[in-house]
């Protein structure tokens, strides 16, 4: 069977299945074949050309930050961040093409990941809030678009704290029609947010983008568009990464930070600003977010453990699952727990030393900027 056939089938049975909430068959074993077939070609077709300059700056002067495999899903390939020593963005070099980022983000956000992702989206209600608060001092929104919307989980926490604000919600995946159908978003578009420009300009006092930029091709590009959808005096929300966290230089690779291959950009706040600056947008407030140091020793344990002893039933692995394979991932998880517990103890009491020798200043792993069209 061809894969563009195997591709239609394998999406196929994803709609019906989610149609039908049922497990009658089973996910993994359905997916295997469209894996098995993608990754008889290699992974390398995925790749451009490497960059030898950096298109934020300009600069040629890089240096490797990181390299790493897929730490997260554990699909085949090895990506590489550089930095710019001038500028001090981070990016990745050489960068997923289209298709491959269809193909690494597969069976991430929905399908085979659906439920994992489902579930840490709702337990980040406390952060929602938080970015929504930033609005206050500033103004009372009317109509909000939040852009990579998901599944729509910011907009369903927030509308509580802005009761008469319209929240539409973007994204380029299936999720966002999904959040339509839930009620969490009055309206969802479906497609890339530059595409999408002329449809929704002038629409919004409001767009947020929470961790999304990062994961964007072309960051000043998705800038340019919020510039121009924004009427003067509306505002952008954006919320990143930081990748000036002294974490990211510990822990290396196991930094969930990095999160590769999907970040394909780490921008300095610095760098942010200036980029909003040249747009017409003015920062009018930043705010540093503390970074939970027990949850994020615990992401690094995951991701080593993760990268290990990987789930078997895995559809892009080579090897098809076996009894003791499924035993021994158990088993190594199960061990894992008390280290688990461990970790989590060990990050808050150097949260606690911190938090008293520096007021928290040294460890915070995002940073939200809210900007206002002035021009």
């Amino acid at each position: 069977m061809r894969r563009i056939d195997l591709v239609c089938h394998y999406d196929a049975w994803c709609s019906a299945a989610d149609d039908l909430g049922t497990n009658i068959i089973d996910p993994y074993k359905a997916a295997r074949p469209y894996y098995q077939a993608e990754l008889a070609a290699g992974v390398e077709r995925f790749f451009e050309p490497r960059r030898t300059s950096y298109p934020w700056c300009g600069s040629v002067d890089l240096s490797i930050r990181l390299r790493t495999p897929d730490l997260l899903q554990n699909k085949p390939g090895r990506f590489t961040l550089e930095q710019c020593r001038t500028c001090r963005h981070i990016f990745q070099n050489p960068r997923l093409s289209p298709a491959g980022l269809d193909f690494y983000y597969r069976d991430f956000y929905d399908g085979l990941g659906e439920q994992l992702t489902e579930w840490v989206f709702r337990m980040q209600a406390s952060s929602y809030r938080a970015r929504a608060e930033m609005l206050r001092p500033f103004t009372v929104p009317l109509a909000w678009l939040d852009v990579g919307a998901g599944h729509g989980h910011f907009c369903r926490v927030v509308r509580k704290i802005w009761p008469e604000t319209v929240f539409d919600g973007l994204d380029k995946s299936v999720s966002v029609e999904h959040a339509q159908r839930r009620g969490w978003v009055h309206r969802g578009y479906r497609g890339k947010f530059v595409g999408l420009a002329d449809e929704v300009t002038g629409q919004y006092d409001v767009i947020s983008m929470h961790h999304y930029l990062e994961h964007t091709r072309e960051p000043f590009d998705e800038l340019d568009t919020a510039a121009k959808v924004l009427p003067l005096g509306g505002y952008l929300l954006i919320e990143v990464p930081d990748p000036e966290f002294w974490f990211g230089r510990v822990f290396g690779r196991f930094w969930m930070g990095w999160f590769q291959p999907q970040h394909l950009h780490m921008m300095p706040l610095d760098n942010l600003i200036a980029a909003l600056a040249d747009r017409g947008l003015s920062v009018v407030a930043v705010q540093h977010v503390e970074a939970p140091l027990g949850l994020d020793l615990i992401g690094s344990l995951v991701l080593a453990l993760n990268a290990s002893i990987p789930d078997p039933r895995l559809p892009w692995l080579p090897a098809a699952p076996t009894g003791w394979r499924r035993f021994r991932h158990i088993a190594a998880w199960a061990a894992g727990i008390p280290l688990l517990a461990g970790a989590y103890i060990l990050g808050n009491l150097l949260h606690s030393v911190i938090r008293r020798t520096h007021g928290g200043n040294a460890h915070h792993d995002d940073y939200r900027v809210l900007a206002r069209k002035d021009s």
